[in-house]
């Protein structure tokens, strides 16, 4: 059956656009595939936006954010801004303005450790093979929301963290009922022997667990999460956490994989939800098509399944498995024989576009002879 949704495409910063671009390919080439129509926009957000309009998250982006059926952001962020604390005005500010303008209360992020991948991780293979978790971090709460400032003599300053029972309860749900569809295991990571603000999270988890029997809930302190992830991280199933936690958490968790350009992430709300790769924007690789453009590709694929489009989604994750196996790769997964971010996007989307082909000219990737491109 023919679908059409609306995409907001959010090039961004930095290798933003490259990696975009191929997920946009690779979008494409699903809609080619399965006779969809696919309303692709692009939208100025980030630096490249303050540059343009001096706002890093403009009316007629969020506008367009807000019509969507779903959106797509590349990466945002620029050394000029990371580099000057005296900066009043700044990327970040643009995606945390839009993750409260689409109430994006929850990111997931699914971490793989991939069986022809395992040497490129820092970790010892025998810990991390198996490895497939899945982190539900609240999104819209806590310490980056609170209320912060200077005291009037200038000599402090303070960050305040504030959680409401509405606000746990609804990504809670989310990471039970994902637990229950998996391994029927959830650890709610928190700080519950120090923080008032994880006593209420550990709190409405207890509760809400008499909820979904079948869930196995264990409860680690952040700090020891933090080790457990590295020691063993194949323990974990669904891990649950509030913001600037999970926002450590996941970013450790991605050296599992062997490249943050591997891992993919859904920001949900109620309404339009959010996809995007976790790595930033890797602001010196820019333009010189080394840019692993798979998280992208992967971040599309968790855009499909949003949109109730499983099947298109599993064809997408397919043909990323075999530019894996065959070796397809930017250069810090592949030094010997490495594939541009264009080379790489080329041969997912040609494989999506007729995936009954199994013998593959890598030559023809090279030059891009493809009926996608």
């Amino acid at each position: 059956m023919m679908v059409s949704k609306k995409i907001a495409i959010l090039p961004g910063d930095g290798i933003g656009p490259e990696v975009c671009r191929q997920a946009v390919k690779v979008l494409e080439a699903v809609a080619e595939r399965f006779d969809h129509h696919f309303d692709l926009s692009s939208h100025l957000m980030g630096a490249c936006a303050i540059d343009a309009t001096g706002n890093p998250l403009p009316d007629e982006t969020l506008d367009a954010c807000r019509a969507a059926d779903a959106v797509l952001l590349g990466a945002i962020g620029d050394p000029k801004y990371d580099n000057d604390p005296s900066a009043k005005v700044r990327p970040e500010q643009g995606l945390l303005r839009l993750r409260k303008e689409l109430g994006l209360f929850a990111n997931i992020r699914p971490v793989t450790a991939y069986d022809v991948l395992l040497a490129h991780s820092p970790l010892k293979k025998e810990r991390i093979q198996g490895t497939d978790m899945v982190i539900f971090r609240e999104l819209t709460g806590g310490i980056y929301f609170g209320d912060k400032g200077r005291t009037a003599d200038g000599e402090g300053a303070y960050d305040h963290c504030t959680y409401s029972r509405t606000e746990i309860r609804r990504i809670a749900h989310l990471a039970f009922q994902a637990a229950a569809g998996r391994r029927q295991h959830l650890t709610l990571v928190d700080k519950a022997n120090v923080l008032e603000t994880s006593r209420l999270w550990r709190e409405e988890v207890r509760a809400m667990a008499s909820q979904y029997p079948e869930v196995t809930v264990d409860y680690l302190f952040v700090d020891n999460a933090a080790m457990q992830v590295i020691l063993n991280p194949t323990q974990f199933d669904v891990i649950l956490t509030e913001n600037m936690f999970g926002d450590i958490i996941s970013d450790e968790a991605s050296v599992i994989a062997g490249s943050m350009g591997l891992l993919p992430s859904a920001s949900v709300g109620e309404a339009v939800a959010l996809f995007e790769p976790i790595h930033g924007s890797y602001p010196q690789a820019r333009g010189k098509g080394i840019a692993n453009p798979i998280a992208a590709i992967l971040s599309a694929a968790l855009l499909l399944e949003h949109l109730e489009l499983p099947e298109e989604a599993a064809l997408v994750r397919e043909a990323v498995d075999e530019a894996l196996n065959n070796g397809i790769l930017t250069p810090e997964l592949n030094q010997n024989a490495p594939y541009t971010t264009e080379e790489v996007g080329n041969y997912i989307a040609f494989w999506i576009a007729d995936s009954n082909e199994k013998q593959w000219n890598k030559n023809n990737v090279e030059i891009g002879v493809s009926t996608i491109i």
